[in-house]
């Protein structure tokens, strides 16, 4: 695989810019389970200060107050992201010289300009990338060296001032929960690195979990952004789809209209979303892009407290422990703010059903196209690519009379809304949001990544949601329920997996949704939240 090596020497070339060098770096063999304490050892007080005391709006004011040169900045978050390569393998490239030159010009501006003066904002690699000599593989063999380009959401942030450094890896296929390629290898979590950082964009969330990056871009398709955010304990979003565009991504399945991902923000403080959002939306990519739906950001100010429906389980896995212990925290807080909190029951909306109508709809061609691709250059298929792909009873190669009846899925997501708008009758408050788990439990160990429902299950109905931090996992809080009895084959297996040990201290996070096209509503819960945790 001639192909794989020249990937890696590529990203390696890029890596060896990094000046001053890196001292203080274990090897690989003697890196820490966590790679949380590494950073002090080996950046210098003025890079930490930087990349750890700021949230991005303050850093972009600091920027733009020109209290800080935009090179300096660079240059931090460069060496930053380039440590936390070291110990989770989570770049595919640092743009070093790239990312100086842009820096350099916009400090030689006279007046500061755009929204995103000089920050520093790392992408998932098969989205492209503003420059000339840009290629993408999008983690896949046969494409290794393939000459892309930028996007038109690229192009946006890129007319507001922002500073793309690094482009970060992403699982074979794009669709694991988990970051694995035969191209780069594994990305690992970086609290945990017998964990997975998530997937698809889990070299975003390795890389941010570290602050080698504050705000990034990652997609979702089925939990691409909120599976690997909650895994390492930070902000991430997924926008109704046709809010953001994908013009100009690479990726199989161009042109299939049965399940669509969509881009979104992976950032350190909940305010980086809103500032994602409100950006991408400002240049009215509508206008360019006509899929889109035309419709700019529009905050959403609540004036009484939300109602927010809780999501115990989704009727097919039990959350573990350390999952159901934030529910409960976050529902008291709610509670005690003044929030009306209600249960979400999922038993008779039946999410396995749904399970079975998306993943059909992931592959309508049955994975022929992706499929090809590998067997072109005798790329290995990794094991949670056969997952997805061949133990899926429903996914097949759909005849047109098959897509035109949707497998069910207009009832579905009917049926679904329904039962929402439900909640609003006999003189009762509608729901606002729902809060749920993102995942069953904290950060998953690697392979064992195959129940989608709680992250998918919103792709499928479409509707927008938020993850964000709460807690960690604490033996002392979190014991085994050794008396429960799964359900199924699929709740047994995700039963069996947990024990608080495995687990300790690795971050447990949460999830907001809200009804489709609700985006700006489901930020401002997640604010009336957080306020209600104490978070500013």
């Amino acid at each position: 695989m001639g192909g794989v090596d020249l990937a890696r020497a590529k990203r390696d070339a890029s890596l060896a810019k990094v000046f001053p060098i890196l001292n203080g770096v274990p090897d690989a063999s003697d890196l820490p389970l966590s790679s949380q304490d590494l950073p002090k050892a080996v950046l210098s007080a003025r890079e930490i200060e930087i990349t750890e005391h700021y949230t991005v709006t303050k850093l972009i004011e600091l920027l733009r107050e020109r209290r800080v040169t935009v090179e300096e900045v660079t240059r931090a978050f460069l060496r930053r992201a380039a440590l936390a390569q070291a110990a989770t393998n989570c770049l595919t490239e640092l743009l070093w010289d790239e990312a100086i030159q842009r820096a350099r010009y916009l400090d030689s501006l006279s007046v500061p300009q755009g929204v995103l003066f000089g920050l520093p904002i790392s992408t998932k690699e098969h989205h492209g990338m503003v420059g000339t000599e840009v290629t993408t593989s999008a983690s896949l063999v046969a494409w290794i060296g393939k000459k892309h380009g930028s996007n038109l959401l690229y192009d946006t942030f890129w007319n507001e001032g922002c500073v793309f450094f690094a482009r970060t890896t992403q699982p074979q296929t794009i669709m694991h929960l988990e970051t694995e390629s035969i191209v780069y290898g594994k990305t690992v979590n970086p609290y945990n690195r017998e964990l997975t950082s998530g997937g698809s964009s889990g070299g975003e969330s390795a890389l941010i979990g570290m602050r080698g990056s504050i705000l990034g871009v990652g997609g979702d398709i089925g939990g691409s952004i909120r599976c690997p955010a909650a895994h390492v304990g930070i902000y991430g979003f997924k926008p109704s789809i046709k809010r953001i565009s994908t013009t100009g991504f690479r990726n199989t399945g161009t042109g299939k209209e049965t399940i669509s991902g969509c881009p979104g923000p992976m950032t350190v403080d909940r305010d980086g979303l809103e500032l994602f959002m409100k950006v991408a939306l400002s240049a009215k990519p509508w206008r360019i892009d006509p899929a889109l739906t035309a419709k700019g950001w529009a905050p959403y100010t609540f004036t009484s407290p939300p109602k927010v429906a809780v999501q115990w389980w989704d009727g097919v896995v039990k959350p573990h422990p350390p999952m159901t212990r934030a529910l409960r925290e976050v529902a008291e807080a709610c509670r005690d703010a003044g929030m009306e909190v209600v249960d979400w029951e999922c038993d008779g909306l039946d999410h396995q059903k749904g399970w079975d109508i998306l993943s059909a709809l992931y592959w309508p061609d049955g994975g022929k196209e992706i499929l090809g691709l590998l067997e072109q250059t005798g790329e290995p298929i990794l094991p949670l690519t056969k997952f997805i792909l061949h133990e899926q009873p429903t996914v097949k190669d759909l005849t047109q009379h098959e897509l035109w009846e949707g497998s069910d899925l207009n009832t579905y997501r009917a049926r679904y809304a329904q039962a929402w708008s439900k909640t609003g009758e006999n003189g009762n408050r509608e729901v606002d949001v729902i809060l749920c788990p993102p995942s069953f439990g904290a950060a998953i160990p690697h392979g064992q990544s195959r129940y989608w429902g709680y992250t998918s299950h919103w792709n499928l109905l479409d509707y927008p949601a938020a993850v964000f931090p709460v807690t960690k996992v604490d033996p002392s809080l979190d014991a085994k329920d050794t008396a429960y009895v799964p359900r199924n084959s699929q709740d047994k297996f995700v039963h069996d997996m947990y024990s608080p040990e495995r687990f300790i201290n690795a971050p447990v996070s949460l999830q907001v949704v809200g009804r489709r096209q609700e985006d700006e509503k489901v930020l401002a819960a997640l604010a009336e939240i957080e306020r209600a945790m104490g978070r500013v």
